[in-house]
């Protein structure tokens, strides 16, 4: 069974920095590549960052520069620092196993400005 299991979520200003994280379960982690996508009220899911199982990293254009991908094989975790927070990155922030195509529940970010 494949589980993902957003958190590090909440409100922040603009300007601000937030590290969401993704838990995971089952022996695949290591090996598959993982990603995270965000999808604002009204607006299409769209991807944010990606990472694979050798640490290259992809990033959506509008993050480039600002947000982070890391990820922790022992720990079964991905991380995403978020750091100069835009109201425009305001948005329901989700997990994906990209090989196996799990998605987790998903955790709220909120930037106000």
């Amino acid at each position: 069974q494949v589980l993902l299991v957003e958190s590090g979520g909440g409100l922040v200003q603009a300007g601000g920095s937030l590290r969401l994280s993704c838990a995971a379960s089952g022996s695949w982690f290591s090996i598959n590549a993982m990603g995270w996508y965000r999808q604002a009220p009204g607006k299409q899911r769209e991807l944010v960052a990606t990472i694979t199982s050798g640490r290259i990293t992809n990033y959506g254009d509008s993050v480039k520069g600002r947000f982070t991908i890391s990820r922790d094989n022992a720990k079964k975790t991905v991380y995403l620092q978020m750091n100069s927070l835009k109201p425009e990155d305001t948005a329901v922030y989700y997990c994906r196993n990209l090989e196996l195509g799990y998605w987790g529940q998903g955790t709220q970010v909120t930037v106000s400005s």
